[in-house]
């Protein structure tokens, strides 16, 4: 059985199924207010450039084959020029995640803002949702906005994609939802390569040759009873060397790091469901809820009732 890395398995819970998504067309002077409160936002610029305005004021350019990633769910701003959000110009928002029934992801799919199909900036922009908390680790491992540039084909492509998803035939919706996803992870990638050493430890491991049959191989399985002797086997090496590797890559010794991973799945599980906690010893990897409600209350301080019933209130 091929083992689940740890990117795949923390993008799980977040996705653009129904995301608000549109493609703009515009020209100066303009601002778009996002508004919606989404954990991620994506800006991915095709032609021409704007400045994007994050919530502390900071400012950031992107130009032509730029894609951005905003971490929310503050509001911001992408703006073609800082100095003229205080002037005249056009103002637009997205804030489609609401009860509004009037604002859905399909009406403002494919619209193309401003008069000038050859103006001076195309962008393809998606919101993203989240199903429960399992997302928020990999947000803590990301800046508030993180900027990766695109291939200009890959541009020209994104862009003859959403003209097809802006038609609003069948399956449109479904075909922008899983452009974006594929534009998300690719994004992710991208920028974790590029960070080197700053990138998330779990991250650096998957290269590793030696940790990342292992990691692949706990993550995907979190469930076994795994020790240092077992994922050593999964790399091939001896549990020391394994142990040493381990620990100065991960930053961390291999047991820590499985307790770490986890406690942050059960924590996901005792917010988003109403499994029994001997249901969620089980499925994190702990053989009874004794053993596991000794190790939650050891890692975060309180039982996993009271961390149930504090989060729920």
């Amino acid at each position: 059985m091929t083992g689940v890395d740890p990117l795949s398995s923390l993008l799980s819970g977040i996705r653009a199924e129904g995301s608000v998504v549109s493609h703009a067309v515009l020209t100066a002077p303009w601002t778009i207010r996002f508004t919606d409160g989404a954990p991620l936002t994506m800006v991915s610029v095709l032609r021409g450039g704007g400045t994007l305005l994050l919530p502390d004021g900071t400012p950031r350019a992107v130009g032509v084959g730029d894609t951005a990633l905003v971490r929310g769910p503050a509001p911001f701003l992408l703006a073609d020029l800082p100095a003229t959000v205080d002037r005249p110009h056009t103002e637009y928002e997205i804030a489609c995640f609401t009860a509004d029934p009037e604002c859905t992801a399909q009406d403002l799919g494919g619209i193309r803002w401003g008069t000038d199909p050859d103006g001076a900036t195309a962008l393809i922009v998606g919101a993203y949702r989240a199903s429960g908390h399992r997302h928020e680790r990999l947000l803590r491992s990301l800046p508030s906005v993180l900027v990766v540039n695109e291939d200009v084909e890959v541009c020209a492509w994104l862009e003859t994609a959403a003209a097809d998803a802006a038609r609003l035939s069948a399956g449109s919706q479904a075909l922008m939802d899983r452009l974006l996803d594929w534009t998300l992870v690719c994004t992710l990638r991208n920028w974790f390569d590029q960070a080197g050493a700053d990138a998330p430890s779990w991250y650096r491991g998957l290269a590793d040759p030696v940790l990342g049959p292992a990691l692949h191989a706990f993550h995907g399985r979190p469930a076994q009873p795994w020790t240092v002797a077992s994922l050593a086997g999964r790399a091939g090496v001896s549990r020391a060397l394994f142990a040493k590797r381990f620990t100065e890559l991960m930053g961390r010794p291999p047991l820590a790091y499985l307790t770490e991973c986890r406690m942050a799945d059960a924590e996901a599980l005792l917010i988003d469901t109403d499994l029994s906690i001997a249901r969620i010893a089980r499925t994190v990897g702990y053989a009874d809820a004794f053993g596991f409600s000794a190790a939650f209350k050891r890692h975060r301080g309180q039982s996993p009732s009271t961390f149930r019933a504090e989060a729920a209130a």
